[in-house]
């Protein structure tokens, strides 16, 4: 006798596995979740610009907080001072950020992008916008609102965050 798979509300999206005690864990729900939104950047920016997540949230982040330092990077991340510098290495290699030495403190570096950097932050943006909002579209724009808001506040939730 074949054994027949249940599909429903109480189920995974895919596989159609029981999830009923599950679904009131925040980080199942995340990961599961992010499972849409990995498969959005792969498509729009992974594959079409030939660029790794960390890579894009470092672009981003150094664009956004001009002349930041690795130590406020890794923070920002959880990550190692020898994992950011790494990263840090590569893209500067590839030519999209740059090490200026600080004014303040010779013993610092300040990130900034080149402008092939801030033209790739740019255009990785657009394309995960237009992807997720496509992905995305069974939410109205004010759940799609809420659901930032709320993820964002549980980032901040995050032991050892400064608050303020």
């Amino acid at each position: 006798m074949p054994h027949r798979i249940r599909t429903g509300p109480d189920t995974t999206p895919a596989g159609a596995l029981l999830e009923a005690g599950l679904q009131q864990i925040v980080g199942y729900q995340l990961a599961q979740a992010a499972i849409t939104t990995s498969e959005v950047f792969e498509r729009q920016v992974g594959e079409a610009l030939g660029l790794r997540r960390v890579e894009y949230t470092l672009l981003m982040l150094i664009g956004q907080n001009p002349a930041c330092s690795s130590v406020r990077l890794a923070r920002a991340l959880d990550v190692t001072a020898p994992n950011i510098t790494m990263w840090i290495d590569k893209l500067v290699q590839r030519g999209w950020v740059q090490r200026a030495q600080s004014a303040t403190d010779r013993r610092t570096n300040r990130l900034l992008l080149t402008d092939a950097g801030s033209a790739l932050a740019r255009e990785a943006t657009q394309r995960l916008l237009a992807g997720e909002a496509e992905q995305l579209a069974a939410l109205s724009a004010a759940e799609r609102a809420i659901l930032l808001e709320l993820l964002h506040k549980v980032a901040l939730c995050r032991s050892g965050v400064e608050r303020g």
